[in-house]
Order: C-alpha cells, then sequence, then structure tokens
C-alpha cells in the first residue's frame, strides 16, 4: 500500500468536496442535515489562497483531506475528512500530523477544532483536549465539542 500526503490541484477540488459530503455521512445524518452542511463542507478554489489543505492519496486514489488556517499562534483544523472505505487505515491520523506540523512550522502554538460529536473521540485520541462548546456554522443552535491540540513542546 502506497500513501503520499500532497497538496490538491484545483481541479481536484469538486471530487475533494465530495469525499468531505461522503465522509459526513457515515455518521448518519437524514438527507436535509446533510444539504444544510454542504457549503461547509465544500472546497472553493479562494481556500488555495487563504488556507493549506493536503490531499492523503493511496494507491492512486484520493483517501482523504485536511485543511487548517494559521492566525498568528493559533491554527484553525477547518477539514479533516477521510474516505469511509479506508476509515480506519491512518489516514485521518496522517493527516492530523501533517495539520499539526504544518502549524508548528508556520509558529502556531495550538491546533483548534470544532469536531462532529461523533469525530471528537478520535481528535482526543490524538492527544486534543475539550475547551468547551462552539456553535455550528451550518446548523442553527446545534453545537460543536471544540477541542484543542497544543503544539508546543517542552524541552
Amino acid at each position: 500500500m502506497s500513501r503520499i500526503i500532497r497538496p490538491p490541484a484545483i481541479e481536484e477540488l469538486p471530487a475533494l468536496s465530495a469525499l468531505c459530503f461522503r465522509s459526513k455521512a457515515v455518521w448518519g445524518y437524514d438527507s436535509d442535515f446533510m444539504e444544510a452542511c454542504r457549503g461547509e463542507l465544500s472546497i472553493d478554489p479562494s481556500d488555495l489562497r487563504y488556507t493549506s489543505i493536503a490531499v492523503a492519496e493511496q494507491d492512486g486514489g484520493l483517501a482523504g483531506v485536511a485543511q487548517i488556517k494559521v492566525t498568528g499562534s493559533d491554527a484553525d483544523l477547518l477539514k479533516l475528512f477521510v474516505e469511509p472505505a479506508v476509515l480506519r487505515s491512518g489516514i485521518g491520523r496522517a493527516l492530523f500530523a501533517w495539520a499539526a506540523d504544518l502549524a508548528t512550522s508556520q509558529g502556531a502554538d495550538r491546533l483548534l477544532i470544532e469536531a462532529d460529536p461523533d469525530a471528537a473521540p478520535f481528535y482526543r485520541r490524538m492527544g486534543a483536549r475539550d475547551v468547551g462548546l462552539a456553535p455550528s456554522g451550518s446548523i442553527p443552535g446545534r453545537t460543536l465539542p471544540k477541542l484543542v491540540k497544543d503544539l508546543c513542546s517542552i524541552s
């Protein structure tokens, strides 16, 4: 099995948005909920200018995507989605490591995560801790677990 993490090509953005949508759907949400989230799950060409995006490719196919935005000492994990067929294969872990490493290299001390409630246990396993709740960007009145991964290492 060959796996690489690389930048996306602009022509891959529709396929990556579809991957995000499929990945979110694994949690069993109904079609109305999923449609309400479509905008937030999409990757726009302007995202390539204002954020950093990585694609996980496995055996020549798209396997996952992550997106971060660094602002000062904070980095926001905007997206981390894995193709449902390869969940629990290490793709999410590899993309999380990419996000943390890039954020650190760009001067961030913390990785901020607003997680789907079903994805929060993954982030906790990656060393993130709960710091409260955040409002959903798609569903009025819904809140999401807010987690933080400290990126500074004490030497």
